[in-house]
This record gives structure tokens, C-alpha cells and sequence, in this order.
């Protein structure tokens, strides 16, 4: 019985490795071909490999944050590196305007870690049995967010502030809870989200044209 229990705990142990990240690569390099039109759990390898398919400078300057959260990320994962194929890591890099707000958001396929390169930040991410986890950091700390969690990041301060974010995936994904709900494509119907926040008709319908994306 116990080489049993050995062996399943071996076992779980195993597949709790290989779900926490992406999967191992089998060879040197793998850079995505972004025009393929094969499907797979990733990108499949082009051949001409070039040094500008590991490198980018999209992270050196501040994105414009002239928008209704006041805040704009900006991702350097495999769809703008293609040599981050099979590699298992990206970069973000968040800018806040005073007041901004990176609102409530999971990353179903990593976690993430932010590092504050200028001002400073209210951050929290919230837990399965709904605990609020949160922090007040500064330029030179870092803050992590379990993968799949709920999290956010406010700017609370007068002036600007950024960080750049790492995440342990060549693509994170990112749900963002408001324009998952009511700016889905077919709708997520009305009579679900009154009876799930508990409020009326008018006030969904409110919410979901602020939200949904200008034609």
C-alpha cells in the first residue's frame, strides 16, 4: 500500500509541474511563424531565423494612458517576439496617469510579477475564498499575483508611475472582469447578470454601454 501512495503522490506532484507553466521546449530555439495557418498549443517554428525575432524596444517608452481607465499595457509576449516561442516568459510594461487604474483582471496562464520603475502603486489580488491580499509599493518593489487570481493595480498618487511585468508563460492571456461580462460578443444576457449582482435591467444596460467597444 505505501509504494502506492508513494507512486500517486509522485504522480500528482508531476502534473502539478507540468499545469504551472507552459511546456518544456524540446529544442534550441522555436520562433513562432505568426502567418501560419496551423493550429496548435502555441506557434509552429519558422525556418529563417533572425536576430530581430529575439528582440524589441516596445517596452522603452511610456504608452499613452489618455483613456477612460487611465492606465495602457503593453505586451512584449511571443505575438510581438517571436522567439519567445516555447520559452515559457514574457514582459508587460503598465502605465498609470494619476488616478489610473488597471482594472480587476486574471491571468489564466500565469502568474505575474510587477516591479514599480517610477512612482507608486495600491495593489491586491483576492483569493478563492474572497480575502483581499494587498499592498502599497514603490519605485524599486516588486508584487506578485498567483496565476488566476483577480488582481488590480491604482495609482492613487499625483504623479505618473510604471512597472514592468513578468510572467512565466510566452502568452498570459489576460480577462478582464467588466469587459468580460458586459462587453461579451454574444451578449452575456440580462436576467443573468441582474440575478448575479443584483440590480436592474437599467443599470446593466448602463454599464454595458460604457463599456462595450465604440463602432
Amino acid at each position: 500500500m505505501m509504494p502506492m501512495i508513494g507512486l500517486f503522490i509522485l504522480t500528482l506532484s508531476f502534473f502539478n509541474k507540468v499545469s504551472a507553466e507552459d511546456p518544456d521546449m524540446l529544442q534550441d530555439l522555436c520562433v513562432a511563424d505568426l502567418t501560419s495557418g496551423v493550429k496548435v498549443n502555441g506557434y509552429p517554428c519558422k525556418a529563417d531565423v533572425k536576430a530581430d525575432d529575439f528582440f524589441s524596444n516596445i517596452l522603452s517608452k511610456a504608452g499613452s494612458t489618455n483613456n477612460t481607465m487611465g492606465s495602457l499595457v503593453t505586451g512584449a509576449n511571443v505575438q510581438k517576439i517571436p522567439g519567445l516561442n516555447t520559452l515559457g516568459v514574457s514582459l508587460s510594461r503598465i502605465d498609470y496617469a494619476p488616478g489610473g487604474l488597471n482594472p480587476p483582471h486574471t491571468h489564466p496562464r500565469a502568474t505575474e510579477m510587477v516591479f514599480v520603475l517610477d512612482g507608486e502603486l495600491d495593489v491586491g489580488f483576492i483569493t478563492t475564498t474572497n480575502v483581499l491580499i494587498s499592498k502599497h509599493i514603490k519605485k524599486g518593489e516588486v508584487f506578485v499575483f498567483p496565476r488566476g487570481l483577480v488582481h488590480f493595480q491604482k495609482n492613487n498618487g499625483h504623479v505618473s508611475a510604471s512597472v514592468i511585468s513578468a510572467f512565466n508563460s510566452q502568452l498570459p492571456g489576460t480577462q478582464s472582469l467588466a469587459s468580460t461580462l458586459f462587453a461579451a460578443s454574444p451578449t452575456v444576457p440580462d436576467n443573468v447578470l441582474t440575478k448575479a449582482f443584483q440590480i436592474g435591467t437599467k443599470e446593466i444596460e448602463k454599464i454595458k454601454s460604457r463599456i462595450a467597444p465604440k463602432k
